[in-house]
């Protein structure tokens, strides 16, 4: 199961579900790659603090609120990954139609949930 993956909103702080997240992707054996405020490393995986052009994103999860979703919205596009999933807390009805607009699919799940029931 490879489907590269962006943590939207990484933390490095053990207790927040993004910093889990990056921990059960790699244990996954996800290819995972990071954007956080705050440089670096969760489970081996560098978040960036500068929004990079990633190639080949499969999916972005996103852990920031519909507020400062707004700032990334160009960025998630234009990384045309194949979706993105909204964790709770992170449901955007308006990013919701920018990304029906791109022909990106998207689903409001929880990224540990969908990797624990092997769903993902």
């Amino acid at each position: 199961m490879n489907k590269k993956t962006l943590v939207l909103g990484a933390s490095l702080k053990p207790n927040r579900y993004s910093n889990y997240a990056i921990h059960r992707l790699v244990a996954n054996k996800v290819e995972t790659v990071a954007f956080g405020l705050r440089e670096g490393e969760v489970s081996g995986v560098s978040i960036d603090t500068n929004l990079m052009a990633y190639e080949d994103i499969d999916t972005v999860t996103l852990y920031l609120n519909p507020k400062r979703q707004v700032d990334y919205y160009d960025y998630i596009i234009s990384l045309k990954p194949k979706r993105v999933i909204f964790n709770p807390g992170t449901e955007n009805p308006e990013l919701y139609k920018l990304l029906r607009e791109n022909n990106i699919s998207f689903e409001a799940a929880c990224t540990l949930v969908l990797l624990s029931t092997n769903q993902y």
